[in-house]
């Protein structure tokens, strides 16, 4: 049973950091883009960002109840 809810958040938590995008490519990693950008998340952008949240502490929180219990 937690192990298939585990596998289950464990999909959607990819699913959603996958989803995401970025505006920037690899260049302004190393320093590439010359100003730095404020990043504001707006409808369906702002939603993913916040299920991915909720998910990463949700993978968190099952895998130390899983931990304790097995």
């Amino acid at each position: 049973m937690l192990e298939t809810l585990h596998a289950i958040i464990a999909t959607l938590l990819i699913i959603t950091i996958v989803v995401q995008t970025r505006s920037s490519g690899l260049s302004a990693t190393f320093g590439g883009s010359g100003a730095s950008t404020v990043v504001q998340r707006r409808g369906a952008e702002k939603l993913i960002f916040q299920a991915s949240i909720v998910l990463s502490i949700a993978f968190f929180a099952l895998s130390i109840v899983r931990w304790y219990i097995y």
